[in-house]
């Protein structure tokens, strides 16, 4: 286990959260709620069918069971979401037959307070998972951008780079070209999650191919737009741009090219201008640095919720439980 997840594992047992495994009869889910709950991460609750679940996998002790067509809660959660829905057309026939689907029934949930936090993914496809969370649980109040981003880990070696060798890059994974709105509230997003997942003080630089006016172009356009919203809705933030990566991260080239600047040459969040550079840019640092690539960590939700690769292990499934307890407020 790197340092970091060393951190987010200790840190998630303090936080005494209760989430949600929608997938629940999938074997890699019930291993991995087991040793969640052996190792006190987290209390854990199962959606699925009791007698599937334990075929497979025994007894289960400290793990709640929760059979959507069997909860004396659903019908609570069929007009929850015909009446957080009837406004787009769902009708109240629709609604009961997406409440019974576990993605569905586990978000609702979320939306019930009956949950802190969902993680699902398994064998489902990221559309389906992140679906019923943007319908019901919806974005945070001031942002209205579901993004993405990495927690970045650079090897021992090489700690001269963000704090302590810890970077967190956003959005890698999510919003293809965000515009400059979007840009900030993925800003906003990305410090939080640097303060919640890695223990960072954020100082966050929107990147380019220019800093400060050293190139015209609209895509530079968009960054500074970007820059402006985001220290007019966040003005506690430390934060700057446009700056190029070298003059964001090494401080002899910042302190040239933006001398004036509070974040040059000491970033420790980087906000790509759109998923081009985001995805390349984790994955040469991922693979020429031999950097740790911790995500990708969905944030900007009302309540946490987050995606597993389908090619997940039983240890990654713990790892992005433990990043969801640390994202409940």
């Amino acid at each position: 286990m790197s340092k970091i997840m060393e951190s987010v594992f200790k840190r998630a047992k303090t936080c005494d959260k209760h989430i949600v495994l929608a997938e629940g009869e999938e074997l890699r889910i019930i291993n991995a709620a087991k040793e969640i709950v052996k190792r006190d991460i987290a209390r854990i609750t199962l959606i699925g069918d009791a007698k599937i679940i334990e075929s497979k996998a025994g007894k289960l002790k400290n793990i709640n069971i929760i059979n959507p067509h069997t909860c004396e809660k659903t019908a609570d959660y069929i007009n929850l979401l015909y009446e957080t829905r009837k406004a787009k057309g769902l009708t109240l026939e629709q609604a009961e037959r997406l409440a019974l689907n576990p993605l569905y029934f586990a978000t609702l949930m979320l939306k019930n307070g009956d949950a802190d936090g969902m993680v699902a993914g398994s064998i489902n496809s990221t559309g389906d998972v992140m679906r019923p969370a943007l319908q019901i649980i919806k974005t945070k109040p001031g942002v209205n951008t579901v993004s993405s981003c990495f927690v970045m880990c650079m090897p021992e070696d090489r700690p001269g780079f963000g704090q302590n060798g810890v970077l967190v890059f956003g959005d890698c994974a999510v919003m293809p070209n965000p515009n400059a709105q979007q840009l900030a509230d993925i800003a906003i997003a990305s410090a939080d999650s640097g303060v919640k997942i890695a223990g960072i003080d954020p100082k966050v630089a929107l990147l380019s191919f220019s800093t400060k006016g050293s190139a015209k172009h609209e895509l530079v356009d968009k960054v500074v737009e970007a820059t402006k919203i985001l220290k007019e809705k966040a003005p506690h933030l430390v934060c700057d741009g446009e700056l190029q990566a070298d003059a964001a991260l090494d401080a002899a080239v910042g302190r040239l090219k933006a001398p004036n600047s509070c974040v040059a040459g000491q970033a420790n969040v980087l906000i790509f201008p759109d998923l081009q550079a985001g995805n390349i840019g984790y994955k040469l640092v991922q693979r020429i640095a031999n950097a740790e690539a911790v995500g990708p960590i969905c944030q900007g939700m009302a309540k946490p919720v987050n995606d597993l690769s389908r090619g997940c292990s039983v240890e990654d499934i713990i790892g992005v439980v433990d990043i969801t307890a640390l994202q409940c407020d």
